[in-house]
């Protein structure tokens, strides 16, 4: 199931490749992560239209600057929304059918939860945040359902004027310890490792990003 809000047109192009390599495979539902319903929404659409939930992705996320004497409460409730509060509910809501199939959690860190990005303040906090909501669900949820996170390092650069420059991408790629940028195809392989080559790993968050949370 593949959820969007205001990304209509690449979720259906997503949804077809997949039910073209296996009929059936994938649908789509609309919902704002940040209204109260969602979660419930996502989860029964879910379960209605496939029968059973097995895992779940926590993926969403918004990412801008909020530096100190520039941040505001529309900035708060929206970054916290979507990487904190969202991934909380949604997995409360899904709990129930993820412990009847003996499922799990992948929650998509960042290596920033860490190591605050600067400017970033809210979103530093967030994901910090989610880091924690990560171990203290493994703990609330087994030994039913395991619950890991991926924290990514420069895999797609953001549309921000800042992340632009050729110079400011090339110091990015230079402390990481394989000197090049990952590809979401490299995510993806450590998502479907938890999910399904890690029957015995929970509460842990695997950093993806060529070695550069160890030589920040």
């Amino acid at each position: 199931m593949v959820n969007y809000l205001r990304s209509g047109k690449e979720a259906r192009a997503l949804v077809a490749a997949l039910n073209a390599q296996r009929a059936d495979s994938a649908a789509m539902v609309k919902a704002d992560l940040l209204e109260p319903g969602a979660p419930k929404l996502l989860i029964a659409t879910t379960v209605r239209t496939f029968g059973r939930l097995d895992a779940l992705v926590n993926n969403a996320s918004s990412f801008y600057p909020t530096p100190v004497g520039k941040m505001n409460e529309r900035a708060w409730h929206d970054l916290i929304g979507t990487n904190l509060k969202a991934p909380l509910f949604i997995a409360q809501a899904a709990a129930a059918e993820l412990k009847k199939r003996r499922g799990c959690i992948i929650n998509i860190v960042d290596i920033h939860a860490e190591f605050p990005l600067k400017d970033y303040v809210i979103y530093s906090i967030a994901k910090g945040g989610l880091a924690a909501l990560t171990r203290s669900l493994a703990r609330e949820l087994a030994p039913a359902v395991r619950v890991n996170g991926v924290s990514p390092g420069p895999i797609l650069w953001p549309d921000a004027n800042i992340w632009k420059s050729p110079n400011a991408r090339k110091a990015i790629v230079e402390r990481t310890l394989l000197k090049r940028m990952g590809t979401p195809d490299d995510i993806a392989r450590a998502v479907e490792f938890l999910m399904a080559g890690a029957p015995y790993v929970t509460g842990q968050i695997i950093a993806v990003d060529g070695g550069r949370s160890i030589s920040l």
